[in-house]
């Protein structure tokens, strides 16, 4: 059991040397049996199920002993209590605590700036290093392969009359007497020229009712004879509205030529030229732009064009795609430039009869 003193002076009592010198107290009534009571409140706690202990004898309780409070001494013999060294106050520890946390702070943000600063340097860095230009030369930018358009045209400019409103001139497509059509070919003579806003003089039938109907608007034509001097030739185009109505004549022509419902007129031009109109004719004829180039061949002796001869058709090739395509209508969509795209095959051939004798007509 444990004991505590109600005051300092009880604290602080000299133990007794001898039964002697204890005090004397008047006897007075027993004291009770059983512990004696706490000074202290005593927490109550829940009640526990404890389980029931079988009958036995009852156990006799041995009377606790009292034990008298010592005497009280005089205060001027009473000890002064001890005194504990005066600790660091209250604000100057929370001070040095809080001086310690902002310390920490001040490292841990000032790091967390530097780090950033660090990533910010690299990435400025990069992309100096990417936009930086390259010292070797062999790392140039690829160049076109393609020329470029002196004025800025190009072939697309040729698919329609509103993007291509200049008219043709008969100088700019016969430009002098003699017509080369490439180095190392033979020249041809040019013997007359003509250019007209009445598309149906240059043909007949059908296939003129068929170009005035899609809006041909202009025909500019010429009569060559060959080196050798044993053909003639007329050949020349049609300006029409768009891409899609000169494709449409393009699809045409074949038909009405075979059905005999047209023809493309040669232009005569004066003594030894009028096979150009009697004689029958082989024809080819090729769609660029709005654009229909034509050509029709015939012998100038007025005999039949056999089928196999390489003459004539070389003389096609010449004056539909060295000349007209990639001479006269190139020139016009690079506005001036000379290159020259790569020789293609005429959209059509055919051949038409004469007026003299209709019913000739040379198989292909």
């Amino acid at each position: 059991m444990v004991y505590r003193y109600e005051s300092d002076e009880d604290a602080f009592v000299e133990y007794p040397r001898s039964e002697s010198d204890l005090p004397e107290f008047p006897p007075g009534p027993p004291a009770p049996a059983g512990p004696s009571p706490s000074r202290f409140p005593t927490p109550s706690l829940p009640r526990t199920t404890r389980p029931a202990l079988p009958a036995t004898e009852p156990v006799p309780v041995r009377p606790s002993v009292q034990i008298p409070p010592p005497p009280t001494l005089p205060r001027e013999y009473a000890p002064t209590e001890p005194t504990e060294p005066p600790g660091p106050p209250a604000s100057d520890r929370s001070g040095s605590r809080r001086g310690g946390g902002r310390l920490w702070q001040v490292l841990v943000g000032g790091a967390a700036v530097l780090v950033l600063l660090a990533l910010c340097g690299l990435g400025a860095a990069a992309l100096l290093v990417d936009r930086t230009p390259s010292d070797n030369p062999t790392a140039a930018a690829p160049q076109p392969t393609t020329a470029a358009p002196v004025d800025g045209s190009t072939a697309d400019d040729l698919d329609s009359r509103d993007t291509d409103q200049q008219p043709l001139t008969a100088r700019e497509v016969f430009a002098g007497k003699k017509l080369v059509v490439a180095d190392g070919r033979p020249a041809y003579d040019v013997l007359k020229t003509h250019s007209g806003g009445s598309c149906a003089v240059a043909a007949t039938g059908e296939i003129a009712d068929l170009l005035v109907r899609l809006g041909c608007s202009q025909v500019v034509r010429g009569t060559l004879r060959s080196a050798d001097g044993e053909h003639l030739a007329t050949a020349g185009l049609f300006n029409l509205t768009d891409k899609a109505s000169a494709q449409r004549v393009r699809d045409r022509i074949r038909q009405l030529l075979d059905e005999r419902q047209g023809r493309f007129r040669g232009l005569a031009a004066g003594d030894g030229t009028e096979a150009l109109t009697t004689a029958a004719a082989r024809v080819g004829w090729q769609v660029r732009g709005h654009y229909l180039a034509y050509c029709l061949v015939v012998r100038a002796d007025g005999g039949a064009v056999p089928a196999g001869d390489t003459a004539v058709r070389d003389i096609i090739y010449d004056l539909i795609e060295l000349h007209l395509d990639k001479g006269v209508l190139e020139r016009r969509a690079a506005g001036g430039s000379a290159v020259q795209p790569t020789a293609k095959a005429t959209d059509g051939a055919g051949t038409q009869g004469g007026t003299a004798n209709p019913d000739e007509l040379p198989g292909d």
